[in-house]
């Protein structure tokens, strides 16, 4: 197995969204870590029923309300509640893919 790794591009470290007047719309909240995640992070979610009902691996992007985004290899996952989601591994600014070696 051939381990890839590509960094992560950095957002904007701006605490408040403007609107063009350059008047502050809104206010981006004082915590990077909600219910013990954090945006970006691995996570695998188990969905028992529902319309969203299944397992999704992949990364997180977090909302202080406890509803979370799982963006997998195949699509994007909205509305998945907190308490589904286990923690597999911590952002670290990489995104690691595993690959079969050609040959092998």
């Amino acid at each position: 197995m051939l381990r890839i790794l590509q960094q992560s591009l950095q957002t904007a470290q701006s605490r408040v969204y403007s609107l063009r007047q350059e008047l502050p719309r809104l206010r981006l909240t004082r915590q990077k870590v909600h219910y013990g995640c954090q945006t970006g992070d691995l996570v695998r979610a188990t969905v028992p029923m529902g319309k969203r009902a299944g397992t999704y691996t992949g990364r997180v992007a977090v909302r202080a309300g406890g509803s979370f985004n799982i963006t997998t290899v195949a699509c994007t996952v909205q509305g998945i509640r907190h308490s589904r989601v286990r923690l597999l591994q911590r952002a670290d600014g990489y995104a690691y893919t595993v690959k079969k070696e050609e040959g092998a």
